[in-house]
């Protein structure tokens, strides 16, 4: 994936920028993402998806990792009593 640099920029375009994307809720980035493909530039506007759940990483693992994940935090399932008393 491209990274790309804007030089020249003027401090009240980029204030501008900033504005709307914080008025939109969402990044600098994905405001330029979402501009750009609106004057006709090939843009994948998912690539910064943003998740509140997650749901995406449901099933990820397989059995041989979900087995090493219980092994190395079966620990944490302990309940020190004299912290308790």
């Amino acid at each position: 994936m491209a990274t790309m640099s804007i030089r020249g920029l003027d401090e009240k375009a980029l204030i501008r920028l900033k504005s709307q994307a914080e008025q939109e809720g969402s990044s600098l980035n994905s405001l330029v993402l979402r501009l750009l493909q609106d004057t006709g530039a090939p843009v994948q506007l998912n690539v910064l998806k943003k998740f509140d759940d997650l749901d995406t990483l449901a099933g990820t693992w397989s059995a041989k990792e979900a087995q090493a994940f219980e092994r190395n935090t079966a620990a944490f399932a302990e309940v020190d009593a004299a912290l308790w008393k």
